[in-house]
Parts: C-alpha cells; structure tokens; sequence
C-alpha cells in the first residue's frame, strides 16, 4: 500500500500508534435516537389546523418506538431510521363541544417517501361523529406529514457536521483563534487596578412590581381550570412538551423551560396560586401569580393579579402572558369571545 501522502490520501496507512480512524474512511456510525425521539415528540405537538368547523391540535405524543443513526462508508452518509409513532388530538367545534381521537403513524423510515406514509386518524372510542375528524384527516393529516419531513431534513442538517472529514489535500477546518498570552513584568503586575470583587450571591434585593390583568374566555370555569392544571392541555397550547404537578407543592415546567415554578394553592374551578419565574429572573426569585375564575353565564372571567416582578421585567412578563397564555389558549381551544 502507498504511504501517506503518495496514493490516495484517503487511505488510513499513515504510520501512527494510535491507529486513528483517519478522515473516517472506515464505519463511523453516530446513534441519534435519543435527539430523535424528543425532537419528534416537540414536531408533533406542534400540530395545529382550524377549519369552518372548529380547532384541532395534537395534545399529547403517547409512543414513540424506533431508532434512528447516521453512518459514513468511504465518504458517503448513510440514513438509518425507523418510527412508529401515535398521538392524541383534541378538537373543539364553534359551538365549544370538544372531541377527541388518535393519530397513528407506522412506517417513518428511510426507505419510504413522506408521500407514502401511513398516516391514520380515528376519534376515541364512544365519541360522536363530528365533521372536526375529517378536518383532522384532511389538513391534520398533511400538518403530520409536514412535521414529519422537518423532521428527516434536521436529521440531516443537525448531526452531519464531522461525519466526513477533509482528505490529506484538502485544508483543515478552521481553529478557533487562540488567546496570545503577554508576559506581564512585575512592575506592571503591582502598578494594575486590583480587580473588582465578584458580586455576592447572597440576599441581593432587587426591585419588584406588582401587575393585574382580566380576561373572559368563552367556556365554563372547570374546563379553564382544568387547561392551566392539566399537563396535556398546557402541552396543547403551548405546543411544547410540559411538565405539570397539579397538587400543593407541585412543580411546573413549559415553553422549553423559559417558565418554571410550583403550585402553592389549588382550589378547583375557583383559584390558581403559583410562584412563578422567567429563567432569566435572579437565580431563585419567583414572583407570585393569583388567577381567579368566575363563571358568568357560559362565559368565565378570570382575574390575575402578579406581584414581585422585577421591575425591568414588567412589560415583558405581562405581554407574555397575553401572549403565551391568554391569546395561545383561546386560539387553541376556540375560547376567544
């Protein structure tokens, strides 16, 4: 065999002890099932489709089965996945009557086309016909396919980077820029500024602002009560996994945990108390959130008063609750008035 540098520089015959797989000429298999599976459960629950008939969206990820791994044989990727996926979806017609049913896929893998999946949609056993599953069959169905093809191409933009490495004529990736590093003289040493102290991590106040909010939802106290305290409703609206604990002392985590915290009182269908934090808040400072529902006549209006905000952070904390909560929920569950 020719050596380095005299025959094709691909060829791992370079004398060295280490044996090392140069320019992953030989195998190189990366496994990527982990990544896989929470990235098509977060692909999934963002599935959303409205209609003249009402709103659909994908509430919870059940099973996700399978395996997933990027291999490289002499400079060429290989693709290797396979899925069997089913969901839970939830509908809510115009009239507020909510359904709900199963989503089904069995055959994501490299060797069918997104064209070809098997993409099946059913309501939950003893659910009434409604015209919100043939919505899901029609536009939820194609919302699946296109999740599902997000999917296969960040598969192979996200974990390619290193499977083929240059050959011996080709230049290097870039390094990083290294610091230089400047001798210092002990003149210079006892003449510079002494550092400022690192801050104290402990008992630092900070400024804080309390704010209200009122918003009518178009449902009934319970099913609001419930879209706050149960995890596959806050899953819904937030179209992100979520972590909720409903009981006194349980935690809360959503929105990738930008928001965190625990429940402090749960009085059902009447009152929501949490202490609550944005993950960029001073390391364990929570601000206090009080929702309270009263139920008028098919409407709920619900009331929220939010105290020990930091005081840079007010306009920001009110406008995402608006936002991430208030506007997400009714566009989700058809609760706008």
């Amino acid at each position: 065999m020719a050596r380095w540098g005299q025959g094709d520089p691909r060829w791992i015959v370079e004398e060295r002890a280490d044996a090392t797989n140069v320019n992953n000429w030989h195998w190189t298999e990366r496994d990527v099932t982990g990544w896989s599976a929470e990235r098509l459960k977060q692909l999934l629950l963002g599935v959303r489709v409205e209609g003249e008939d009402g709103v659909c969206s994908v509430t919870d990820v059940s099973k996700v089965e399978g395996e997933a791994s990027i291999n490289n044989r002499k400079g060429k990727l290989i693709y290797f996945y396979e899925w069997l996926l089913r969901a839970s979806w939830m509908g809510t017609s115009r009239t507020g009557i909510r359904y709900k049913g199963n989503v089904e896929v069995t055959n994501l893998s490299d060797e069918n086309d997104l064209d070809d999946l098997d993409i099946s949609v059913s309501l939950c056993k003893d659910e009434p016909n409604t015209p919100l599953l043939g919505l899901m069959r029609r536009d939820g169905v194609q919302r699946v396919r296109e999740a599902l093809g997000e999917y296969v191409s960040l598969l192979k933009s996200e974990f390619t980077q290193g499977m083929i490495l240059p050959t011996a004529g080709e230049a290097p990736p870039p390094q990083p820029a290294q610091q230089n590093k400047v001798k210092t003289s002990k003149t210079q040493i006892s003449s510079a500024p002494s550092p400022s102290p690192a801050p104290s991590s402990t008992g630092v106040q900070i400024p804080t602002c309390s704010f209200s909010l009122n918003e009518t939802f178009l449902t009934s106290a319970d099913e609001l009560y419930r879209t706050f305290t149960h995890q596959e409703f806050v899953q819904a609206f937030t179209r992100s996994p979520a972590v909720v604990e409903a009981q006194q002392g349980g935690s809360f985590r959503l929105l990738d945990g930008s928001v965190s915290g625990r429940f402090a009182q749960l009085v059902p269908d009447e009152k929501i108390v949490m202490r609550w934090r944005f993950k960029s808040w001073p390391s364990e400072h929570h601000a206090t959130v009080t929702l309270e529902l009263q139920e008028r006549g098919g409407e709920t209006e619900l009331r929220m008063e939010c105290r020990g905000v930091p005081a840079a952070e007010e306009e920001r904390t009110r406008e995402g609750w608006r936002r991430f909560y208030f506007e997400a929920i009714k566009q989700t569950f058809g609760y706008g008035v």
